[in-house]
Order: C-alpha cells, then sequence, then structure tokens
C-alpha cells in the first residue's frame, strides 16, 4: 500500500521505518508514462521506492508557467500506488521553504549557464537546491531522473560529486509516445495541430543522428526543424556526453529547445560521431 505524506515529519516517520536500500524519484506531479518508468527501475534497484511531488518555485521564471502548471494529486498517487511505490511525499510550498523563499541556494556553476541555463536565467539553482533538499530529506541512497532532461541530469551528477552527497544517480533513457513525441507533463497544452508540429523535434533528432560527421548532423537536424513554421528554435546543439565541445569522433549528444505555440519543450538523443571501430 502506497503512504502520502504532506509532512516532513510524516516523511521521517515513515523513512525511519524502510528497510534496506531506498531509492527516490523527484517529480512534479502530472506523471505519465516516463515518470512511471522512472519508478518501475527504482523497484528493480531498491527495496523501498519514494516518489516526490513538489511544482518547485524557485526553477519557474516570471514569465514561465508555475501558476498553470497541471497539478494532478489524486491520479498521481494512484499512479504511484500502480507502479508499487511504498511512500509519496507531496508537501506544499510553505513545508519546503517554510521560512519563505531560502537566502542561500546551490549555483550551477558554468554548466548551469549554457543550453537551458542561457535561456532560463536562475532555473538551475533552484532546481538544484530543491533536488539536494529532497536527497536530504528522504536519505535516499539512490535517485532516479530521466535523460530527457539532459542538462539537469548532468548537473544533479555533477553536485552529488561536488558536494559529496554519497548518492548514487541513475538517469535513465527518454520514454517517447509511438510517434516519436518525448513524453511531457507539458505536452498536454499542445492542440492537435501544435502537437503534430512538435514531431519536428524528435524528428529532426532521428535524422541528426545518422549522420557521422558534427557540421552534417547539424545542418540535416537543422534543415527539419526550418521546415516546420509551427516550431521556434530556441537552441540545436551539438556536444560531447558532458555538455562540452563537441568531440571530432566518439560519442556525443545533439540537444534541442524549441517552442511550439506558448509551450516550451526540450529533446535530445545520444549518438556516434565517425567511423565505428
Amino acid at each position: 500500500m502506497t503512504v502520502l505524506a504532506h509532512t516532513r515529519a510524516e516523511l521521517a516517520a515513515a523513512r525511519a521505518a524502510a528497510p534496506g536500500r531506498v531509492a527516490v524519484v523527484m517529480t512534479m506531479g502530472a506523471l505519465h508514462e516516463g515518470h512511471r518508468q522512472l519508478m518501475r527501475e527504482a523497484r528493480k534497484h531498491a527495496d523501498y521506492v519514494i516518489a516526490t511531488i513538489f511544482v518547485n518555485p524557485l526553477q519557474f521564471g516570471p514569465n514561465e508557467d508555475f501558476d498553470k502548471y497541471p497539478r494532478t494529486l489524486a491520479a498521481d498517487v494512484e499512479a504511484c500506488t500502480a507502479e508499487r511505490v511504498d511512500l509519496v511525499f507531496a508537501p506544499d510550498r510553505d513545508e519546503m521553504y517554510p521560512g519563505g523563499t531560502p537566502s542561500v541556494t546551490l549555483e550551477a556553476g558554468a554548466l548551469g549557464t549554457i543550453l537551458e541555463g542561457a535561456s532560463r536565467p536562475g532555473h538551475f539553482s533552484g532546481m538544484l537546491t530543491v533536488v539536494a533538499k529532497l536527497l536530504r530529506l528522504t536519505g535516499a541512497d539512490v535517485a532516479f531522473f530521466g535523460e530527457k532532461d539532459y542538462q539537469q541530469l548532468a548537473l544533479i551528477k555533477q553536485m552529488v560529486t561536488d558536494l559529496e552527497l554519497g548518492v548514487e544517480i541513475v538517469g535513465v533513457p527518454t520514454v517517447r509516445e509511438p510517434d516519436g513525441l518525448a513524453m511531457s507533463s507539458r505536452n498536454r497544452y499542445l492542440s492537435a495541430e501544435q502537437r503534430e508540429a512538435a514531431l519536428a523535434l524528435s524528428h529532426a533528432l532521428r535524422e541528426g543522428a545518422l549522420q557521422d560527421d558534427g557540421k552534417r548532423v547539424l545542418e540535416a537536424a537543422k534543415k527539419i526543424l526550418d521546415d516546420e513554421p509551427g516550431v521556434r528554435v530556441d537552441y540545436l546543439a551539438l556536444t560531447d556526453p558532458l555538455l562540452g565541445a563537441a568531440p571530432a569522433t566518439g560519442p556525443a549528444r545533439l540537444l534541442v529547445a524549441a517552442r511550439v505555440g506558448t509551450t516550451r519543450l526540450i529533446d535530445n538523443v545520444p549518438l556516434f560521431l565517425g567511423e565505428v571501430a
């Protein structure tokens, strides 16, 4: 049976009785198949699974969708129950930030200033701050995050290493709709026409990943995005797996962010540049 906790005290009481290895899956709710896959992976690798549901105000900019971000707690708890999650921690804003907006937050460093960081100033500081708090509150041994938010995953791994938090961070491949669209809680904002246009993101990434030269990767992906008038590209970038400069050969990552209507979507894929040995 899944236990629902809203307060730190309820979380601590449940956590104290948790057996063995503890995993956490952090979400902002509006759960979809991508979140459920994280829970399934957590269930495979831990004795006790915690899911957190909290729409974190610190990681939303002043013109972003914090107020309209979908909040579907009852349905989310049902999904967690179906995935055999042991505990759902769903605090409100005052429970997470009892003193109001924290005066001390984590800085993301240079990695937090590129790509999403350049487009959304302050986003990663807010994200890392809440992740650090939730790692501490849940006392997790391992945490699972989706690769769709690839830069977020990279920053969390760096934070855990740099601050010696002693938590294993596991990335889980992006879950997609049958037509290729990366699953996201924001997909529900799209009209039927916009959703069709949004397929250009995954199509561009797939075509780019078929190329073995960095220049051709970007050219192939850019052409598909340029040919879809319903998509306004924020960035298209080719990097190494750590989000540094793209290598001439070897593993790489192709990332895109774009607006479709008023909805901002992100996606990425791994690829290999050069001849495979």
